[in-house]
């Protein structure tokens, strides 16, 4: 029977040509990444002189896109790592990259809590990120340009008035500031990964993705039930996918998860009733589920 054993000397030589196959596609991706930088200096140098390098939106239409292309063994949930990455090395190419981050957890712990696993996740992991305790300082961070974006909780139906952090971005102050992103983008999650939920915040306008939420709070009166909201929206064409109804002693404010991209303009508004002015408090794309991604 003949010897079935590897010969050494065939299985080395195999074994340097696939590592030297490697190499070369390691360069060429290189060389690709070199000219997407190269690319992004001149959509930066096209831009508008001041604006926040900031387009969620696009990044999420960029990951739809490269899923829905994707095949062979490579998991999936590598590709949204991997461009995260590099949408992040990308943009702070074009200014200052700095993330605030509400984290319940120490300030000077910048492994503290989930929303900081969040915010490296998504912003990269050498981003700069200045965390905060509350809320309303890294709403602060952003006012005042010291961070591009920033994490905060998501909002929930029992919070507090000071955690209830949307309510500031009814008042339209200037900078504007814009609910752009929702994190995570990617589930199901890893073993040991956060399950903390979050919005990110920055004075770049909402762009539009393939799939997005839009969040539209308002003053409401006290009468007026979900149900009623409810029927209203949907009588003028927006589905509500979600709602808070905050109850407080002086106003009830309305925050709802519409379902599409709903822009400040939009003309269902205008069927409201003239007591009830819709406010657009920002967009999000929608995360992806990476069972049927």
């Amino acid at each position: 029977m003949p010897d079935q054993t590897p010969d050494p000397a065939a299985l080395a030589q195999s074994l340097a040509a696939l590592r030297a196959e490697l190499d070369g596609i390691d360069d060429r991706l290189h060389d690709l990444l070199m000219q997407r930088a190269g690319v992004v200096e001149r959509v930066g140098a096209l831009g508008a002189k001041g604006r926040v390098a900031l387009r969620p939106g696009r990044e999420a239409g960029i990951i739809h896109r490269l899923l829905s292309r994707h095949h062979g063994n490579l998991p999936k949930r590598a590709l949204p790592r991997i461009w995260r990455e590099l949408f992040s090395a990308t943009t702070a190419m074009q200014g200052p990259y700095v993330v605030a981050v509400a984290d319940p957890g120490d300030p000077q712990d910048t492994h503290s809590g989930g929303h900081v696993a969040l915010a490296r996740e998504h912003f990269g992991g050498s981003t700069d990120l200045r965390i905060h305790s509350s809320p309303a300082q890294a709403l602060a961070d952003v006012a005042s340009g010291a961070a591009i974006a920033a994490v905060l909780p998501m909002p929930q139906e029992q919070e507090t008035l000071s955690q209830a952090w949307w309510t500031a971005l009814m008042t339209r102050d200037t900078p504007r500031i814009h609910v752009v992103a929702r994190l995570p983008f990617w589930s199901p999650r890893a073993e040991g990964a956060t399950h903390a939920r979050a919005l990110v915040v920055s004075v770049a306008p909402p762009d539009p993705s393939p799939h997005d939420h839009t969040l539209i709070a308002m003053e409401v009166p006290e009468d007026l039930s979900r149900a009623r909201i409810t029927a209203l929206f949907s009588d003028v064409g927006l589905k509500p996918l979600g709602m808070i109804l905050r109850r407080d002693p002086h106003a009830s404010l309305l925050l709802v998860d519409a379902d599409g991209f709903v822009a400040e303009d939009d003309p269902r508004f205008s069927h409201f009733p003239a007591t009830l002015r819709p406010i657009v408090l920002g967009a999000y794309a929608k995360p992806v589920d990476g069972e049927t991604a």
